[in-house]
């Protein structure tokens, strides 16, 4: 391992990728801490950390979706969360607007225009959720008096002040992962996000570290030796299982039609269609986590309308960790899951494109038979890959309530966060692997050859 480090620094090209992307890493994390003026910070911070109930909930997940911060408010506040939306949205209009999947089939230059489409989006949502969040620092007081009016708690020019460096902070992180892309090396929107939830780890050590009781029992809040122990060895767990859901594959068989030319013979080789296990990756959980924030946001609003038992009970069954809660999530990553796998995987265009190319599934005739039975397989191994995203989404909150520490030690026990950090750091060597291998270096599993998917469902 220590000689396969060696060797990428020895390599001109990719050492310069891997530095440069470093260093867009840094500026990333320089402009996280940055402050937008006129903001008590202090105040701010005081308020995040107290609060709880659907706000606190959204917080916390907005916060480790795009790595921003919101428990104070910097330039890169809103985090890389706006363009995460509007690359979906789009993905989402693709497939249903005829115009738009006309455009995506005619190449580079359709892409650029989609690309385009993208960033327009992102500006508009970049202003709509610095909106709500001026209203939010409004509302809460969070404003220095001297900038306040009547415009969410605010003056005019201040509120378009602070609404132009939230959106120009969104902005400039895509240029960044847009940089990365180009002239670094991985996804650079994703390493952002990485680099956003990996830069919480300190904060959850730190945590142990103070809390930590090697007396006796530990009380609420505390940390004794066995629950460390039981962490660590879960934390060890769930990597695992989480490295091995994403490389999973079902591998179908495909054999290729035999073509005689002269008195040759070409072709007859068999190969095979990786159908990956987790097809939709991160993404069901996303949209499970980002509807499930409002259910408890909305029965506060009505609790706090009409204040009466039931909205008192819908109020608490959706806050993190309680039954109602768990079930609906559980049923919103399935739904979500196979939603995805829908939208993105197409069997029918699959088969004809093994049909176009001579290629056949042996027992099957080309076209709608070969097409039903890839949508029948691609629906069976849904169904595992959403229950592993289902597992992993509960376990921190589960933990949380069960062990009574807090989240943001139990979070890197699993759920999106985690999945998230597995996904990029696997992309991140598979393609400094290519780059080894490419030339004639050994990659970083040695002799037994490159990491890739092995496991066959």
């Amino acid at each position: 391992m220590f000689s396969t480090f060696i060797n990428i620094f020895k390599i001109p090209e990719l050492r310069n990728k891997i530095l440069f992307t470093i260093g867009m890493l840094a500026i990333y994390r320089l402009g996280f801490v940055i402050a937008v003026p006129g903001v008590d910070q202090a105040a701010m911070h005081q308020g995040s950390t107290t609060g709880g109930g659907g706000w606190g909930d959204l917080i916390s997940t907005f916060e480790l979706f795009t790595g921003g911060n919101l428990t104070q408010s910097t330039i890169f506040g809103l985090g890389i969360m706006p363009y995460i939306s509007a690359s979906i949205i789009l993905q989402l209009l693709v497939t249903v607007i005829p115009s738009l999947e006309k455009l995506q089939q005619e190449g580079e230059s359709g892409r650029r225009k989609i690309n385009e489409y993208t960033r327009y989006l992102t500006v508009a949502l970049c202003i709509i959720n610095a909106i709500i969040w001026m209203r939010h620092l409004g509302d809460q007081k969070f404003v220095f008096p001297e900038f306040t009016g009547q415009w969410f708690g605010m003056s005019f020019g201040y509120m378009l002040f602070t609404m132009a460096i939230l959106t120009t902070g969104t902005m400039f992180l895509m240029w960044l992962g847009e940089q990365i892309d180009e002239y670094g090396i991985g996804n650079g929107v994703s390493l952002i996000i990485m680099a956003g939830i990996v830069a919480r780890i300190p904060h959850a050590i730190t945590y142990v570290v103070t809390n930590l009781n090697v007396k006796g029992a530990s009380q609420s809040g505390e940390m004794d030796l066995p629950k460390v122990a039981f962490l660590l060895v879960m934390f060890v767990a769930v990597i695992a299982g989480a490295i091995l859901i994403t490389q999973a594959q079902r591998r179908i068989p495909i054999q290729q039609a035999k073509q005689t030319r002269g008195r040759r013979v070409y072709g007859g080789q068999r190969h095979y269609l990786p159908l990956r296990v987790n097809h939709g990756g991160v993404m069901p959980i996303i949209f499970a986590s980002s509807m499930l924030m409002f259910p408890g946001l909305i029965f506060g609003v009505l609790y706090n309308i009409w204040p009466n038992s039931f909205w008192a009970f819908m109020r608490e069954s959706y806050t993190s960790g309680n039954y109602l809660y768990t079930m609906t999530e559980i049923a919103a990553i399935y739904f979500f899951a196979y939603f995805w796998t829908t939208v993105q995987f197409r069997p029918k265009e699959m088969a004809n494109n093994l049909r176009d190319y001579g290629s056949f599934i042996p027992g099957l005739r080309p076209g709608k038979r070969t097409a039903d039975y890839l949508e029948k397989v691609m629906g069976r191994i849904t169904y595992v890959g959403a229950a592993f995203l289902a597992v992993i989404a509960i376990i921190p909150a589960l933990v949380a309530q069960s062990l009574s520490i807090p989240y943001m030690v139990s979070a890197f026990l699993g759920g999106t966060g985690l999945l998230i950090v597995v996904s990029v750091a696997l992309d991140l060597v598979q393609r400094i692997e290519a780059n080894l291998i490419m030339r004639n270096y050994k990659g970083f599993l040695g002799a037994e050859g490159p990491i890739k998917g092995s496991r066959n469902y």
